[in-house]
C-alpha cells in the first residue's frame, strides 16, 4: 500500500505493506541476548488456588507472568530518565509517530587505529565506532532524525549474544558530539550500550546524547527530554543502507525504558 506523509514540510512516499522490523524478538525460556551475565526473561504460569495459566496443566486459557531486565535481555528503548533520579517514564519521551531515519552500516575501529577518545581509557583491543565513520556515511544524505547503526561485521549470532568480555564496540565521544551537532533525535544501535559496558558508571556518551552534565544525575534547562536510545536492535543483511521512516514502538511503561519493537519503512523524499 503506497503512502505520503509531510514531515516538517518535507514529503516522503514509502510502502506501507512492507515494514522491516529491527527488533530481537524474545523467546522467553529460549535463546535470547544477554549484558552483563543478569538473569534471562522468563515466563512462569499464573496460579492461583486450582486456577493455572497454563493449557498443558489443565488450565481453560493461557496467562502468565513475565520477569524481564528491559535494558538487559533483549531491544529496548531508553529515555533520559535512565541516568536521573527523577523518575522520567519513556512513554512521556517518545511522542513520534513516524521518524525520517537513515540506516548505516558501520566497521568498528581498534582504538589504537583511532585519535579520537573516550572518557575513560580505552583498552588497545577495544573496537570504537568514530566520528569519521559516521560523518562518511551520511555525508550526502537527505534531512533525517533518526539515525540506526548496523556494525560490521554483522551476523545472527547479535540475537543470541552474550555481551560482556571481550567488551563489544562502543562510540567515541567525538562520535557522540557529532551527533548532537546534527540533531540526531533517535538513535539506534545493535550493541548492548553505546558507552563501554565497564566504564566505571560513567555513562559519559548517554549524557552527552542527552546533555546531562558529566556526573550529574539532574536534568538541567537543555536537557533533551525527547530523544530516545534504542540498543540491541537487529538488522539483517538483506536490509539495505538508506532512507526510511521509523516507526518506533514501546510498552505503555511508566518506566525509563521498555521492550521496544522498531519498524522500518523504505521511504522517497519527494
Amino acid at each position: 500500500m503506497k503512502a505520503e506523509l509531510t514531515l516538517e514540510g518535507h514529503n516522503w512516499r514509502f510502502d506501507a505493506s512492507e515494514p522491516v522490523e529491527i527488533s530481537i524478538p524474545l523467546i522467553f525460556d529460549g535463546p535470547q541476548p544477554n549484558a552483563y551475565g543478569v538473569d534471562l526473561a522468563r515466563s512462569t504460569p499464573c496460579a492461583a488456588g486450582d486456577l493455572v495459566g497454563d493449557t498443558r496443566q489443565g488450565g481453560s486459557c493461557n496467562f502468565e507472568q513475565y520477569t524481564i531486565i528491559p535494558h538487559c535481555n533483549g531491544t529496548h528503548t531508553e529515555c533520559v530518565g535512565y541516568i536521573t533520579n527523577e523518575r522520567i517514564s519513556i512513554r512521556a519521551c517518545l511522542k513520534d509517530v513516524f521518524t525520517p531515519a537513515i540506516l548505516i552500516s558501520v566497521e568498528p575501529l581498534l582504538a589504537d587505529a583511532t585519535n579520537e577518545t573516550y572518557s575513560v581509557s580505552a583498552d588497545s583491543g577495544d573496537s570504537l565506532i568514530t566520528r569519521a565513520a559516521i560523518e562518511q556515511s551520511i555525508a550526502h544524505a537527505a534531512a533525517f532524525d533518526a539515525l540506526i547503526i548496523r556494525t560490521m561485521p554483522n551476523s545472527e549470532e547479535k540475537l543470541t549474544r552474550q555481551y560482556g568480555e571481550p567488551v563489544p564496540p562502543y562510540f567515541t565521544t567525538e562520535a557522540m558530539q557529532f551527533l548532537i551537532e546534527r540533531r540526531i533525535k533517535h538513535l539506534l544501535v545493535d550493541l548492548p550500550s553505546i558507552d563501554r559496558l565497564y566504564d566505571d558508571g560513567r555513562l559519559s556518551n548517554h549524557r552527552i546524547f542527552w546533555n546531562v552534565d558529566e556526573g550529574s544525575f539532574d536534568t538541567n534547562d537543555d536537557t533533551r527530554l525527547d530523544s530516545t536510545i534504542t540498543e540491541l536492535v537487529f538488522v539483517p543483511d538483506e536490509v539495505e543502507d538508506g532512507l526510511y521512516l521509523l516507526n518506533l514502538q514501546i510498552a505503555p511503561f511508566a518506566s525509563d525504558a521498555s521492550p521496544s519493537r522498531p519498524v522500518l519503512f523504505r521511504a522517497e523524499q519527494n
